[in-house]
């Protein structure tokens, strides 16, 4: 033991054994680290796309499901009540309370699924239970003054509570998802980091040894140090491009799966909600605001600019969260949809146009018969027309971003243990370069 004014000092040896030691055990450590740092990213990563996939786009198409399920309710509820009792709309009026109970159930069903603000879940199971009593009495109420006047109780409970909660319960959805992508894509950047950065080091030890090993044992190669170096960079390099692979796949399962089809939800109960102000118009005998909701509504659908402004200035009046403003952001039905769906939107306009203008002369059983008739150019044909094209389009956008999801799922496939194999065999590797060479000095 060396001393240094009375008191022991630890030397670090200055000769060859020494030095081989200390680069060995130096990156010996770097491997570990690098060990343990990428694991720890690559199972975060992986628990980050299942959390994506498993629970944060679920709950935001939940959400979006539940917005369209509201939506069809009132508008079915507007479909019976014009139908009547008379046989010649019966098979109309079957339809419309066949759709009104799937929906409801479909409500209730992702109400009870849905995780987000259980404050503003209960707030929707309550008023739901309202707004059905206020539909039943209307169904029953004997005189068409009573029937108005529960209707208009029912339809504005949808859009004054109803519906601007669903948009609470959908813009939270969708805040968790984004924050999901965002820690997702931190969690990327650190490991691509830890990848280049470490993974940088440890094969650069591993070229410096060898060099050094090269230099001082007057030997060119050694095989078990060249197997280490490959497998370290062969780790580096994989462990980045699967970071960024993933990445890729499920950026593009958002931006051309997800993210489409929550929009083109949104648009379905926009259309839905928008045909329903049809037959409002014929119910509340001709009142005009209903004719500019559906103006509103329909410019987003079409991605007219100036939907933001009015769906604003009506949503701050009334309390009505069924015009947004995302909607026609998006570009409207021609940008996510598609011109097919676009122009069967435009034919429901013009059967729109029509029946208004028979309600507003004073024909109103014709108006009734061309809202409610199912012959082609009637405008529940030419909706279901609409509809198909928009309910294609959104089942196509939902199974690409499964297929995305599935393909980040694949990619990150055995990289919580990958790391371990790779680095323990460097670690394995190591003792085998340096053994003979320390052996020499015994």
């Amino acid at each position: 033991m060396a001393y240094r004014d009375g008191v022991p000092a630890i030397e670090i040896r200055r000769d060859t054994p020494g030095l081989l030691r200390l680069f060995t055990a130096l990156t010996a450590v770097v491997a570990v680290v690098l060990l343990t740092a990428l694991t720890v990213v690559m199972i975060s990563v992986r628990d980050q796309v299942r959390l994506i996939g498993r629970d944060a786009a679920p709950q935001a198409a939940t959400a979006a499901d539940l917005y369209f399920a509201l939506s069809d309710l009132d508008a079915q509820v507007t479909r019976i009540l014009l139908a009547g009792d008379g046989d010649e709309s019966a098979s109309s009026r079957i339809d419309a309370l066949g759709v009104y109970r799937d929906r409801g159930y479909q409500a209730d069903r992702d109400l009870q699924s849905s995780t987000a603000d259980s404050a503003v879940t209960l707030r929707l199971m309550d008023g739901l239970a309202v707004y059905r009593q206020r539909v039943g009495q209307a169904l029953a109420a004997p005189s068409a003054a009573d029937r108005l006047g529960y209707w208009t109780q029912a339809t504005n409970l949808l859009h004054q509570r109803l519906l601007p909660d669903a948009q609470r319960l959908r813009e939270q959805s969708q805040r968790r998802l984004d924050d999901a992508y965002a820690q997702k894509s931190a969690t990327e950047t650190t490991g691509t980091a830890v990848a280049v950065l470490l993974g940088g080091a440890l094969v650069a030890l591993l070229i410096f040894l060898q060099i050094w090993m090269a230099r001082r044992f007057h030997r060119l190669w050694n095989p078990a140090l060249l197997a280490a170096t490959a497998i370290s960079l062969l780790l580096a390099l994989s462990a980045t491009v699967v970071l960024q692979l993933q990445s890729r796949q499920l950026a593009d399962g958002r931006d051309a799966g997800l993210g489409p089809h929550l929009a083109l939800s949104e648009l379905r109960a926009l259309g839905y909600d928008a045909a329903a102000d049809t037959g409002r118009y014929l119910v509340s005998a001709n009142l005009s605001y209903y004719r500019d909701d559906f103006t509103a509504k329909s410019d987003c659908l079409t991605g007219d600019p100036a939907c933001k402004i009015r769906s604003l200035d009506r949503a701050l009046s009334s309390g009505s969260a069924s015009v947004t403003a995302a909607a026609s952001a998006r570009g409207g039905l021609a940008q996510v949809a598609g011109p097919v769906a676009a122009g069967r939107w435009a034919a429901y306009q013009a059967v729109h146009q029509r029946i208004l203008a028979l309600a507003d002369s004073g024909k109103t059983a014709e108006a009734v018969g061309l809202l409610t008739g199912i012959r082609r150019g009637d405008a529940a044909f030419d909706f279901a027309y609409f509809d198909a094209s928009v309910a294609d389009a959104t089942e196509t956008r939902r199974q690409h971003f499964d297929r995305s999801l599935r393909a980040a799922e694949t990619t990150l496939t055995g990289w919580s243990w990958l790391p371990t194999l790779f680095l323990t065999a460097v670690l394995s590797l190591l003792p085998l370069a340096v053994r003979p060479r320390l052996a020499e000095y015994r």
